[in-house]
């Protein structure tokens, strides 16, 4: 089969095709024929540095989550041909993930799905959906008379959390650092776009005067104070995206750092489920929702693909297709 492996940290135009071995079934496991697959984060810190971490084995072909047919269901659930998302569970990391042709998966990070989606926005919903359903549903507990701040508005992720958030009746702020992204902002549902330009927190307060009560935090580490000062008592800022490149804090005083009364909270999407899968899809059906989609690459397009998300150009999900 086609597959893209990393052999050493490389740059976007290193990433070529190969020819490998279709991985053989096993107890436990089912083997997915790859339609498409959505570029994430994640791979292209992967590609760029964390390859070279003592917990990474290489080679390791890339991808954290596909949507495909279930070629060889194993002992699982699942029927040949079934349609399927897989994500998360070492995808990528631990064993060879998704961007191949081919993907081996353990049965319990493979899920059905009903829907009338095409392969491409299929392949745009997985990951995207699955972490802003989370961070939106479970960890800010969205309620309809929420006023909920996105921080990184434009990152797929934070468009799905403004149709999620939108779809629900609570009021959105969405931020982005460029003015002309204004747009796509207010096309996903957006009441209100901010610029994260230096004067953010003055321009919510000029809107809301006593501040917002829910804060998605995609950028990360970086500006987490910053946006739990723009928080009401008792609201909460929900840690998702490292956006902006730093994951941790130094010398972090909770006492101190954290307003009085605001709750902090992360999301990791490192436990999919069946009847999870089953809600967003339920919701998105219901609610007419749709993935936007940046572009679409063929597999052997993967490095002018990663340049494109690398590049913070891409205003959506970047998607490949097989």
């Amino acid at each position: 089969m086609k597959a893209v492996v990393l052999y050493k940290t490389c740059s976007p135009g290193e990433l070529i095709v190969s020819e490998v071995s279709i991985p053989k079934v096993k107890p436990g496991w089912v083997l997915v024929k790859v339609k498409a697959f959505g570029l994430n984060r994640s791979e292209l810190m992967m590609r760029e540095f964390e390859a070279n971490a003592s917990y990474i084995t290489l080679p390791r072909i890339l991808g954290i989550e596909c949507v495909g047919e279930i070629a060889n269901c194993s002992d699982s659930r699942f029927n040949k041909g079934q349609t399927v998302i897989a994500l998360m569970g070492g995808m990528g990391r631990s064993f060879d993930g998704s961007y191949a042709e081919y993907v081996l998966v353990p049965s319990k990070n493979v899920f059905s799905v009903n829907g009338t989606y095409d392969w491409e926005e299929l392949g745009a919903i997985p990951e995207t959906y699955f972490t802003a359903w989370g961070s939106v549903m479970d960890c800010l507990q969205l309620r309809p008379t929420d006023t909920l701040l996105v921080r990184g508005g434009t990152s797929a992720t934070g468009l799905a959390a403004i149709q999620l958030a939108k779809s629900c009746g609570a009021t959105v702020l969405a931020s982005t650092r460029n003015s002309s992204k204004s747009e796509i902002l207010l096309q996903q549902g957006a009441d209100h776009v901010v610029i994260d330009d230096g004067t953010l927190k003055a321009q919510v307060l000029k809107v809301f005067p006593t501040g917002v009560n829910k804060v998605l935090e995609l950028i990360g580490a970086a500006t987490l104070f910053e946006s739990a000062s723009m928080i009401k008592n008792h609201g909460i800022v929900c840690v998702t995206g490292i956006l902006g490149k730093k994951g941790t804090l130094d010398n972090f005083y909770p006492i101190k750092d954290l307003p009085s009364g605001v709750y902090l909270t992360g999301f990791s999407s490192n436990s999919p489920s069946q009847a999870v899968i089953d809600n967003i899809f339920e919701h998105m059906h219901k609610h007419n929702l749709h993935p936007v989609i940046s572009k679409v690459f063929p597999l052997d397009g993967i490095g002018k693909a990663h340049t494109l998300m690398e590049n913070n150009t891409a205003n959506g999900k970047v998607v490949v297709k097989i």
